[in-house]
């Protein structure tokens, strides 16, 4: 594996590959590695001749209450970790060589973020799109893999790829489950003993509201009190949203039909969760 820190490197590289009809696979993170990522790049390792793996913590997408400097870095487990998955190339660069000077042009997403997470956090689909739309330039992946934890993130940059044609096709990889089907998360560890119990309940909300509209339910205010009724029985938990919608375009439904997501985030005393479900009806 080869470490690659400047852009120009980095670009050389690929060229070199693209010129031997190499295909690249390519996964963006922000580091501090869990097996979800491992996932992404395991598919990736599957599905193409070269694997590109970015640690890059992007200070764009963070919000003025969210802390860019204490965001967790642990560069040498990482590095450790990406070469046990046998990727070829980790691109690790640092701010000052994605961002030199003050950008003159970014990217303003207009659709897909004023609902789900994206609600609270304006401007962080932005920094998303931004950085990605310089990734994107950098590495030229043929494949791009995202997990679908963040379905999102997913759906903001299938739009991303498809509004400025990029010869990209992004693959969304299922979600890492525990046994008792939690999502994995680094943020699981913060749950406190009892909590850690209780929070099998948002997938057996998930798959419950699954199970009910493939028996024909197509009410998305049922549905929604259902999971409600369901996790506010079963935890402590404080549910921040719970929503239904069209899936990637992130649209409200009257009733239920096409690709649509089931998703929600709750909070625990120190963590924040998320969970979703993408069904095809």
């Amino acid at each position: 594996m080869r470490v690659i820190t400047t852009i120009k490197e980095m670009q050389i590289e690929i060229l070199k590959k693209k010129a031997e009809y190499k295909s690249v696979g390519f996964v963006p993170t922000m580091g501090f590695l869990h097996e979800g990522h491992l996932t992404l790049i395991n598919k990736a390792r599957q599905e193409n001749d070269v694997v590109v793996l970015s640690i890059f913590v992007n200070p764009l997408q963070f919000g003025p209450s969210e802390d860019f400097t204490t965001y967790p870095r642990d560069f040498e487990r990482d590095r450790a970790l990406a070469e046990s998955e046998k990727v070829d190339y980790l691109f690790y660069p640092a701010v000052k060589e994605m961002y030199p000077h003050a950008l003159s042009n970014t990217v303003i997403v207009q659709e897909r973020t004023d609902v789900l997470c994206g609600r609270s956090r304006p401007g962080h689909f932005d920094g998303v799109a931004t950085v990605l739309t310089k990734l994107f330039n950098i590495v030229m992946p043929t494949r791009a893999y995202f997990g679908k934890k963040d379905a999102q993130q997913v759906a903001v940059v299938d739009g991303l790829v498809k509004d400025f044609n990029f010869p990209i096709q992004i693959i969304p990889v299922d979600i890492v489950r525990e046994e008792d089907g939690l999502a994995k998360s680094s943020r699981n560890v913060n749950l406190l003993p009892e909590e850690r119990l209780q929070a099998a309940v948002l997938y057996r909300s998930l798959k419950a509201a699954e199970a009910a509209i493939l028996e024909g339910e197509r009410s998305p205010a049922k549905i929604k009190n259902s999971i409600h009724q369901t996790i506010a029985a079963e935890s402590n938990a404080f549910v921040d949203y719970i929503e239904i919608l069209s899936y990637p375009e992130l649209k409200t439904l009257e009733e239920l039909n096409g690709t649509i997501i089931i998703a929600l985030a709750v909070k625990f005393t120190n963590v924040r969760l998320i969970d979703n479900l993408i069904l095809e009806l």
